[in-house]
């Protein structure tokens, strides 16, 4: 039996309701799309609105065919026929492990800082395209290359070198990479060398020849600075030996311009010559004497006559052959 008016009651509650669950899931699909991004290239979006983000583009593809590319917004696409694909703009950083050996046969690691995103720049697109459609995995493309030209700088340079020309080698190996990875669509903003890593065996080996040089350069500065204080007091005392020996002969001119003059003085009391020179060597004498007794306590040997100027000498040389205890030879 057939009931027109209660098929056509179900008709006008189902067919609302089913509308609405239409738009709810391709709204709740659009707003999930627009959330799975993994990488460069999110999944696809599925219903009929999507939404694409800020620094991304979405790629059409209709019919299995490139058609066009989308900027961020709300956006309607046809079911089944066409098919989005979402691509970020942002920069990514991806950090890359090698190894590689020096001229003198070390094997260092080297950690590798990598920033890079789509050429987003061409004004037809063609990097967008490029990079969704000639590159499976971009990510193990590009450290392929930069390990091949790591390989090629790293082995040309001592095991120095490579620290002291970190900045150079790494600016060499983006040039080689970034020419390469730009024919697939990606810039390669900056590559940073951020670690090197040596053998535990090469690193106690080093700390040991940094120790040893450092022990020679502090002794071979003590050595200087000791050659230096002998350098310093030899000169200091030449120099003052060189003032003495000017005291003294300055001195002994003074003294012998007073004996000249005693003497003149001398000889001007109408004496002879001998009289003079026994009054100038009893001057001497006394005075010489007077020096001796502010000394102190001293034994003194006085000659037996003062008529012979050898008596002193001959006095002396008796008493010194005295025998202990008794008198004097004769």
């Amino acid at each position: 039996m057939y009931y027109p008016g209660f098929l056509d009651t179900i008709a006008q509650f189902i067919i609302p309701i089913i509308v609405i669950l239409i738009v709810f899931r391709t709204i709740v699909g659009a707003l999930r799309g627009a959330q799975r991004r993994s990488g460069t290239v999110s999944d696809t979006y599925q219903g009929i609105f999507y939404i694409i983000q800020q620094q991304h583009v979405g790629v059409i593809e209709r019919l299995g065919k490139f058609h066009t590319i989308v900027n961020p917004g709300f956006h309607v696409r046809i079911p089944i026929v066409d098919r989005v694909r979402d691509v970020s703009l942002m920069t990514e950083d991806e950090h890359i492990t090698f190894d590689a050996k020096t001229e003198d046969n070390v094997t260092i690691e080297l950690d590798v800082s990598v920033q890079y995103h789509v050429d987003y720049q061409t004004p037809d697109g063609s990097g967008i395209y490029r990079s969704l459609y000639t590159l499976t995995d971009p990510v193990v493309q590009m450290g392929d290359y930069f390990a091949d030209a790591l390989r090629s700088q790293i082995p040309s340079r001592k095991l120095d070198e490579v620290f002291t020309e970190k900045d150079a080698i790494a600016t060499a190996i983006d040039d080689i990479v970034s020419a390469k990875m730009q024919a697939y669509g990606y810039i390669i903003v900056t590559t940073l060398i951020t670690s090197i890593k040596l053998p535990v065996d090469v690193q106690q080996s080093m700390n040991r020849i940094i120790a040893s040089k450092n022990d020679l350069e502090s002794a071979k500065n003590e050595a200087e600075a000791e050659r230096q204080k002998t350098v310093i007091a030899a000169a200091a005392k030449a120099e003052a030996m060189e003032k003495e020996g000017e005291g003294i002969a300055n001195q002994r001119i003074a003294i012998a311009r007073g004996i000249r003059e005693s003497i003149d003085t001398i000889q001007g009391a109408e004496l002879d010559s001998e009289e003079a020179n026994h009054l100038f060597e009893y001057t001497q004498w006394i005075g010489m004497m007077e020096e001796f007794a502010k000394k102190g306590s001293s034994t003194v040997v006085l000659p037996g006559e003062f008529s012979s100027q050898d008596t002193v000498l001959r006095d002396m040389l008796v008493t010194g052959r005295e025998p202990e205890g008794g008198a004097p030879t004769q």
